[in-house]
């Protein structure tokens, strides 16, 4: 892995994890950490290469996953836009 790749890498999951940490109820953490995850996995496949929708679809799971299990109270970024 080039220095280049691992710091778009280290931003992307920064950024993924960031974003997951946003509302205060568990579902509102997926949601966002899902449409957050989604992006970024869509932008990172546009980058890195491979498929659109595969990157999309795993981005959006790992995002919906991190937002799920993130305590409200280890990470609270105030209150989600919806």
């Amino acid at each position: 892995m080039t220095a280049s790749v691992a710091v778009k890498t280290g931003a992307v999951a920064a950024i993924l994890l960031l974003a997951a940490g946003c509302g205060s109820s568990t579902g509102d953490r997926a949601l966002g950490g899902g449409l957050i995850g989604a992006t970024a996995g869509a932008a990172g496949t546009a980058l890195f290469g491979g498929h659109i929708l595969a990157g999309t679809a795993i981005g959006a799971g790992v995002g919906a996953l991190t937002g799920a299990v993130t305590d409200k109270d280890t990470i609270n970024l105030g209150e989600p836009p919806w």
